[in-house]
C-alpha cells in the first residue's frame, strides 16, 4: 500500500531537464525545469547531441532542487518515475540512467512513463489540484488531443479500475503542428521555439488575408492500407484509422514557403533574422516588440492566416472525432495547448456544442516532470514497476 504517496519524477525526453515531486498524482510539491532554449535557439531547432550534453549537466542539480523545493528527502519517497519514451534517444538515456541509479541506491521501485501519457495527465493533474477537485477527472472517458512540437495525436482515454487505457484515434502523417510552427517561424526569420513568436505576432495580422486550406487525407492505393514511411506514421496502419481524423502539416508549411517566394519576402526574413539574432546592435534577448518592428503588414497577415488555419484544422478534426465517438469531454494538452487562439476557439466551440474542454496550466503545457509523476501514480498503485533492464524507446507508442 502507498506510504507517503510521494513520487519523484524525471523528464528528459527532448530539450528540457525537469524534476518534480507530486503527492498521490494530485498535489504538486515541486516542479523544476531547466530549459535549453538558449542553447538551441541559434540553430532554429533542437540539436540532439547538444541536448544530451545539457541534460548531463543539469539532471543532478535539477533533481536536488526539486527535492529541496518540496522539502523532502529521498527517504521520504515511495517511488521514482522517469520518461522512457518517445523522444531523443540520448536525452532519454540521461534521465533513465540517473533514475535507475537513484531507485537502486535507495531501494525504491522505478516506474516507466510514456511521455504522451504524461501530457494527458498534465490536464488531469490540473483538474485534481483544483480547490474543490473535479469529480469527473478520473471517472469519465475523454478525447485527448496531444499537440506539441513532436506530436499531434488524438486518443480516446478511458478510466478503468483506477488506471487509464488509450486508443489511438488519429495522428499526423508527417510534421506535428508544433513542428510546423517552428519551421514557419524559422522561415520567416523569427526565433525558436516558433510557437510563442507566431502566437504573439498573429495578434497584429489579418487571419483571413491568406486563404490556406487543408484537403481531406486519402488512403494511398499503392500502400495497400499500410503506413507511409514517415517519422510520425509508425504506430498504426492508415487503414486502421478514420482518414477524417488524420493530420498533415507539411503541406501548409510548403504553402507558406511558396507564398514567401511569390511575394519576395525572403530578403525581409533574412534581414529580420540578422537584426534580431546576428546583428551587432541586436539585443541579448530578442523580444516580440523587436520582431514586430521588423515585420511588414503582409508578413503579419501571413503569420495570422497560418495560425488560424492550423488551429482550425485541429479544432475541426478533434470535435468531429468527439462527436463520432459520443464523447462529451475533451482534453487539449502539449506545448501548442498554450496557444491563445487555440484555447479561445476550442473553448468557444465546446460551449457551442455543450461539451467540456480542459487545458493544463501554461506551466504544465510544455514538457515538465509533474505530469510524469501524475501519470506514474496509477501505475504505482497497480504495482506496475519497470525492470532493471529499462532503456530508452525513442519511438514508444501509446495506444493502438
Amino acid at each position: 500500500m502507498p506510504g507517503s504517496g510521494l513520487i519523484l519524477a524525471i523528464e528528459s525526453s527532448c530539450d528540457e531537464t525537469a524534476a518534480a515531486v507530486v503527492e498521490r498524482g494530485a498535489r504538486t510539491l515541486s516542479s523544476v525545469v531547466a530549459s535549453q532554449i538558449a542553447t538551441h535557439a541559434r540553430y532554429g531547432g533542437v540539436v540532439p547531441e547538444l541536448a544530451s550534453r545539457e541534460h548531463l549537466r543539469a539532471v543532478v542539480p535539477v533533481v536536488r532542487a526539486a527535492l529541496a523545493q518540496a522539502g523532502v528527502s529521498l527517504g521520504d519517497l515511495d517511488a521514482i518515475a522517469v520518461t522512457s519514451g518517445p523522444g531523443l534517444a540520448g536525452a532519454l538515456l540521461v534521465g533513465i540512467t540517473y533514475a535507475k541509479a537513484l531507485a537502486f541506491a535507495n531501494g525504491l521501485p522505478l516506474i516507466a512513463v510514456n511521455h504522451l501519457e504524461g501530457h494527458i495527465h498534465a490536464v488531469l493533474l490540473n483538474e485534481r489540484s483544483m480547490p474543490d477537485g473535479n469529480e469527473f477527472a478520473d471517472t469519465e472517458p475523454a478525447l485527448a488531443l496531444v499537440v506539441s512540437g513532436g506530436h499531434t495525436h488524438l486518443y480516446l482515454a478511458t478510466p478503468a479500475e483506477g488506471s487509464w487505457h488509450y486508443s489511438l484515434i488519429g495522428r499526423t502523417l508527417d510534421d506535428a503542428a508544433g513542428e510546423a510552427f517552428d519551421k514557419v517561424a524559422k522561415l520567416l526569420g523569427l526565433g525558436y521555439p516558433g510557437g510563442p513568436w507566431i502566437d504573439n505576432l498573429a495578434l497584429h495580422g489579418n487571419p483571413k488575408a491568406v486563404p490556406f486550406a487543408f484537403s481531406r487525407i486519402k488512403t494511398k492505393l499503392h500502400l495497400a492500407g499500410k503506413a507511409p514511411r514517415t517519422k510520425a506514421a509508425k504506430t498504426a496502419p492508415i487503414a486502421d484509422l478514420d482518414p477524417d481524423f488524420l493530420f498533415s502539416f507539411s503541406g501548409i508549411k510548403t504553402a507558406v514557403l511558396r507564398y514567401v517566394e511569390l511575394h519576395n519576402l525572403r530578403p525581409e526574413a533574412e534581414s529580420r533574422r540578422e537584426a534580431l539574432f546576428m546583428g551587432i546592435d541586436a539585443p541579448a534577448r530578442p523580444t516580440i516588440e523587436n520582431a514586430l518592428a521588423q515585420c511588414e503588414p503582409q508578413t503579419l497577415d501571413l503569420i495570422a492566416s497560418f495560425q488560424h488555419a492550423v488551429v482550425g484544422d485541429l479544432l475541426k478534426k478533434t470535435f468531429a472525432a468527439a462527436e463520432s465517438l459520443g464523447v462529451r469531454r475533451i482534453l487539449v494538452t502539449g506545448g501548442v495547448a498554450a496557444n491563445r487562439e487555440l484555447r479561445t476557439r476550442f473553448t468557444s466551440e465546446a460551449a457551442r456544442r455543450n461539451v467540456s474542454v480542459s487545458f493544463p496550466t501554461l506551466a504544465l503545457s510544455t514538457d515538465n516532470a509533474a505530469m510524469i509523476a501524475a501519470a506514474a501514480w496509477p501505475r504505482f498503485v497497480a504495482k506496475e514497476f519497470a525492470s532493471s533492464e529499462l532503456s530508452a524507446d525513442p519511438s514508444l507508442a501509446l495506444g493502438r
